[in-house]
């Protein structure tokens, strides 16, 4: 996977990632340590659902990507997170559905004069039908 620098970005730039497909085995365990409602860590209680079956927590996904994709490419210059802002859940991840995640650069400042930039992130996840199923703003600094 290409590891960026600072340098290699600009605002507008977008990162089209694979696809992650959460199992039932993940969500559970996912759930157990961050979320542990009975409709992501228990199967009848999950199908009873209004959902009819396992979906994963809230930043599960989000949580998968950064770790699979985001912290291999970018972890290097991070100095520490900022901000998370307009979280939007709009629709559940299911077991075994495929999820996209579009990444682009909505801002970037560059602070030369004290070695670090600060870029807000914008994901944005799909599922394979293109339906949106959630989106997240992360300002992070970064450094130069």
């Amino acid at each position: 996977m290409e590891k960026y620098s600072v340098k290699d970005l600009h605002e507008k730039q977008v990162f089209n990632l694979d696809s992650i497909t959460l199992s039932e085995e993940e969500i559970i365990n996912y759930a157990k340590l961050n979320d542990p409602l009975a409709f992501h860590i228990d199967k009848k209680a999950a199908e009873e659902s209004m959902f009819k079956g396992f979906v994963s927590s809230g930043p599960h996904i989000f949580s998968a990507f950064h770790i699979k994709y985001w912290v291999p490419m970018f972890g290097e210059t991070v100095i520490c997170g900022l901000e998370l802002n307009n979280w939007k859940f709009l629709r559940p991840i299911y077991a075994n559905q495929p999820t996209h995640c579009v990444i682009t650069i909505i801002h970037l400042h560059r602070n030369p004069a004290r070695g670090h930039a600060v870029i807000t992130w914008k994901y944005e996840f799909y599922t394979d039908k293109k339906e949106m199923v959630q989106t997240v703003e992360v300002t992070v600094m970064h450094k130069l």
